[in-house]
């Protein structure tokens, strides 16, 4: 049955790759996928809608904002997977205007099925007249306060809207006029900093939960907006526009300055796409379109603009378990709880985190006490995106204000992250860290910590090693690895990878380490063309990645050149995939798979198995081109075989999944992986591994 599926994924298949732009689409399908599963609990798939909303918005932003730049300058040349700029535009609109629709059709099933459980969002004439009179109260006590109505006419120019926002526009008609066709134009921004769903009240013994949208409370209240107009038509509407930064870093007498200078463009950046509510009045689009220009890029909505809500809409109603995922507590590793200071433990044996399922404080902790152990004399780490309440930035200005030698790179081009990183960068420097925004053309996107400690006169290393970012509250969301190990060759190198980046120490022959830029493409390539020369002599070879995303040409022809060879490769990528797997000649040894689940998918782990005496390596870094030309990432080896084993079993276990795994057919769709045999859930297992190790 399986072969079967395989060979009708071939039909069509024209080019050796799939397009990365259609296929991170597929990825966000699989997402939709959840929200649309009756398995998924209610207010679980409420968020998975939000999700995919917020992933088109940055797609949206970026991804097609840069093609659509491509096709106006009238580009021509197809990129490697056979399209044209115009050609890809073409696909990508007709693609994600599908999926918007089937996106709001699941919205108004979720709502329905919440209905039945008593959880309702309603319009202003769907309440009686006790919850009206509530309402008017909270709409002219909280709400008419802060509105600004924004007329357009020849005196008064079209506002600058807002990328992302929510709006109104108003058709409205003079009293009394005898004028039928003179109409006038005006947009309402929605209030941002006033909760967007406000709860209805109900009698004190009712189970029922109401809700209302606040641009439904305003466009019933619109009137007293306009004194002396009627309106004729309120209409919601929100622009996304081009987010991508343009920074000559070459040239730049101060980055930071000039990443802000960017930032306050990037609020004028070029309409992309612009949304409406379906049914909008045809004079408030004409409006709309002249001054964006947008004639191609319109989405009309059946339901409500920026479903980005339902997130912070589902964790506000409580007392509702059973409509969501059973709660699962990180547990603190338990091979690092005792009594035992952190350093002693490292001195002793490398230790393994796997996140979510093991608390992200051991992280913290280890930064905490290095901050606060007088025989500590550096801390260095990279920052790429951390949250707001950030541990670690107050414990790394302790370090700093004691006299330690703190040294933060911190990555200003993080993108959406850039202007909480250069407040965060602004904070270090002022405790008296230095702070280094990394080396010109290239992200830091490396995660990793460096402690320097003195012990019976010898300076001695700690390192922490991990896949996903220093971010408390996505450590609780995303899987991720983190190595902790006192392992000198491994500190050796660390402190080589900061001397690189903060000075001008010329590049060194790394022991265990491999870095992108510079050497990890080629060191990867070489491991991979070792296993195909194992298969070739008959000794056993297999390659198994875990990764974010493969997109990277000479990477991909590698891994057709080892399958071809004989290797036998499995790739767990979450998302983008322009390899086309199952091809008879190509890559009939290469199986892909995604899994989408309640946690995201993000530790890069590589595994080779070397005729029995496999490598082991944790990255930052997924296999596309950004990541291993554009780049500093990192590839740490794990020495220890116990933690090999440990890998072993978390890459099994994705593996064999056969509820949340699909499989990648030659020709970029998916299907869903199944099985006779006992159901397994990968991510739900995984517990079972945070809790042995």
């Amino acid at each position: 049955m399986l072969q079967e599926i395989i060979k009708q994924g071939e039909k069509g298949v024209s080019n050796r790759y799939l397009n990365r732009d259609l296929s991170w689409i597929e990825f966000n399908r699989r997402v939709l996928e959840e929200a649309q599963d009756a398995a998924t609990p209610l207010l679980e798939r409420a968020k998975f809608l939000a999700i995919v909303g917020s992933n088109l918005d940055e797609f949206m932003a970026v991804r097609v904002a840069e093609t659509k730049e491509k096709t106006k300058a009238g580009f021509t040349h197809k990129d490697f997977t056979g399209y044209s700029p115009a050609g890809l535009f073409r696909r990508l609109r007709k693609r994600t205007t599908a999926m918007v629709t089937e996106q709001y059709r699941a919205y108004r099933d979720l709502s329905r099925q919440l209905v039945k459980k008593g959880i309702v969002m309603l319009g202003y004439h769907d309440l009686n007249a006790t919850q009206q009179k509530a309402m008017d109260t909270y709409y002219h006590d909280i709400v008419f306060p802060v509105l600004t109505p924004m007329a357009v006419d020849q005196s008064r120019p079209f506002p600058l809207v807002h990328n992302k926002y929510v709006y109104l526009a108003v058709v409205l008609r003079q009293h009394h006029s005898d004028l039928e066709d003179e109409r006038f134009f005006a947009i309402v921004q929605v209030p941002s900093n006033i909760p967007r769903v406000i709860p209805v009240p109900h009698r004190s013994n009712s189970k029922k939960r109401s809700f209302i949208l606040i641009e439904e409370l305003i466009k019933h209240h619109i009137q007293s907006l306009f004194g002396g107009y009627w309106p004729e038509a309120v209409h919601g509407f929100r622009l996304t526009r081009n987010a991508d930064l343009t920074i000559n870093e070459e040239e730049a007498e101060d980055l930071l300055e000039e990443i802000e200078k960017e930032l306050r463009r990037r609020r004028r950046g070029a309409p992309v796409r612009l949304e409406v509510e379906k049914g909008i009045h045809p004079f408030a689009l004409e409006h709309l379109q002249e001054e964006f220009g947008l004639a191609d890029h319109v989405f009309e909505v059946d339901g409500p603009l920026d479903l980005s809500f339902l997130i912070s809409f589902a964790d506000s109603i409580e007392g509702m378990s059973h409509l969501r995922y059973p709660p699962i507590k990180p547990v603190y590793p338990q091979e690092l709880h005792t009594e035992q200071d952190m350093f002693s433990l490292l001195r002793a044996q490398d230790r393994l985190m796997y996140h979510p399922y093991e608390s992200f404080d051991a992280v913290t902790d280890f930064i905490i006490e290095a901050a606060e152990d007088p025989q500590v004399m550096a801390i260095k780490m990279t920052l790429y995106r951390v949250n707001g309440d950030s541990r670690l930035i107050p414990a790394l200005a302790r370090a700093a204000e004691s006299g330690k030698q703190v040294t933060v790179v911190v990555e200003l081009k993080a993108r959406f992250d850039e202007e909480r990183n250069i407040a965060w960068a602004r904070t270090l420097e002022k405790a008296g860290c230095h702070v280094v925004y990394g080396l010109v053309g290239l992200k830091t996107h490396a995660k990793i910590i460096l402690v320097v400690r003195r012990e019976n006169q010898v300076l001695n290393r700690y390192v922490h090693v991990g896949t996903g970012n220093y971010n408390e509250t996505t450590a609780r969301i995303y899987t991720d690895i983190g190595l902790l190990t006192s392992n000198p060759i491994i500190g050796e190198d660390a402190s080589a990878l900061f001397n690189e980046i903060t000075g001008y120490a010329a590049q060194r022959e790394l022991q265990a380490f491999s870095m992108a830029p510079t050497g990890m493409k080629d060191n990867l390539f070489s491991l991979i063309r070792r296993e195909a020369e194992h298969a070739a002599a008959g000794r056993p070879a297999r390659i198994i990645a875990k990764i974010n995303s493969l997109s990277n040409q000479e990477m991909i022809d590698e891994l057709y050149a080892a399958s071809q060879a004989g290797v036998h490769i499995d790739l767990i990528v979450r998302g983008v995939c322009c390899l086309r797997p199952g091809i008879q000649g190509l890559s009939e040894n290469i199986r892909v798979l995604s899994i989408v689940d309640r946690f995201l998918e993000h530790s890069r782990i590589f595994y080779f198995q070397n005729a029995g005496t496999p490598d082991v390596f944790l990255s930052s870094a997924d296999w596309m081109t950004r990541n291993l030309t554009r780049r500093i990432e990192l590839m740490c080896p794990v020495f220890d075989p116990k933690l090999k084993d440990i890998i072993w079993s978390i890459l099994d276990l994705s593996l064999r999944d056969n509820v949340k795994a699909r499989m990648l057919l030659p020709n970029g769709s998916y299907t869903r992986v199944s099985s006779d045999s006992q159901l397994i859930r990968s991510q739900f297992e995984a517990m079972n591994i945070a809790s042995w190790k």
